[in-house]
């Protein structure tokens, strides 16, 4: 029977399995694991900066070691896991080969399910943007020329930002230059009706509310969206998606493929200074 589109259970649930589709991937988090670790002794850093009062609402700071007479770039990453796993300090492999090309780079933890829904985890990143915004000068980032970047579930919540309406903030028009979603999830019912739900506890609504594919900006930003050619199609189709819904709203959405990438592999794409997915969002940052 199908719950979602033409799937049936058991083949919507491995849809969205990025573990099971890649068998290696151990393998894969390992060598982050062996690069972040090297890269954390030679970075310099301010780590486990409090935005909020919640124990997960901390962000690190990395900072090129010899900053430029202005202002640098700023790359602001949110990290994936379904919105239930992973930490920052997961993610150090990403910094260095940003700082090394000038760029003050900020990775931000939020709080997870179960003990979080996802409405308290958007608010989460939001917050974590404004404080950015509002202090990164501090540590010698550009607040005009903040970049974010978030891999899938990152990717949901990147879009998520994009989406915000900041004047809440205080902020007449969005703190940020532009978006990079990887192997983002922008349509978060037939998330819901998978196996992930036992912990995210989203009803139908809560999907609704945080779906960015649902609710297209009035004005936002540039976003870039990319994913990998050898992900599976619920991730190629929620890409689609959301560029038809955000391109047909008169939205500056792009799009750049990653063939021979898997949700894994992506990141790697990410972090290397050679690969056009990091050229291309480099050239877009100041200099």
């Amino acid at each position: 029977m199908a719950v979602f589109l033409d799937y049936d259970q058991a083949t919507l649930d491995l849809q969205y399995n990025a573990r099971a589709a890649v068998p290696d991937h151990p393998s894969v988090i390992q060598r982050w694991d062996v690069r972040g670790a090297a890269a954390a002794t030679r970075l310099e850093a301010v780590r486990d900066i409090a935005y909020g009062d919640g124990i997960l609402e901390t962000l690190d700071i990395y900072r090129p070691p010899a900053p430029a007479g202005k202002p640098a770039p700023v790359l602001f990453f949110i990290h994936g896991g379904y919105w239930q796993w992973r930490d920052k300090k997961d993610f150090v492999f990403l910094a260095e080969p940003w700082v090394a090309s000038g760029v003050v780079t900020v990775i931000v933890n939020y709080p997870l399910a179960p003990a979080a829904g996802m409405d308290e985890i958007v608010d989460a990143c939001r917050r974590a943007v404004a404080w950015t915004a509002g202090r990164i000068a501090r540590h010698g980032g550009d607040p005009h020329d903040i970049w974010l970047a978030g891999h899938s579930a990152g990717g949901h919540l990147t879009a998520e930002m994009l989406a915000t309406d900041w004047r809440r903030f205080g902020y007449a028009m969005p703190p940020i230059a532009g978006g990079l979603a990887i192997s983002g999830l922008y349509e978060l019912e037939p998330i819901r009706r998978t196996y992930l739900n036992d912990v995210l506890g989203m009803d139908a609504e809560t999907a609704r509310r945080n779906s960015p594919l649902l609710h297209p900006p009035g004005e936002c930003p540039p976003l870039i969206c990319a994913v990998g050619g050898d992900e599976t199609a619920e991730f190629h189709r929620q890409q689609a998606a959301l560029v038809e819904a955000w391109s047909r709203a008169g939205r500056t959405v792009e799009t750049m493929p990653l063939p021979g990438r898997n949700h894994f592999t992506v990141l790697d794409a990410f972090a290397d200074p050679g690969h056009p997915l990091f050229v291309g969002l480099r050239q877009r940052m100041g200099s």
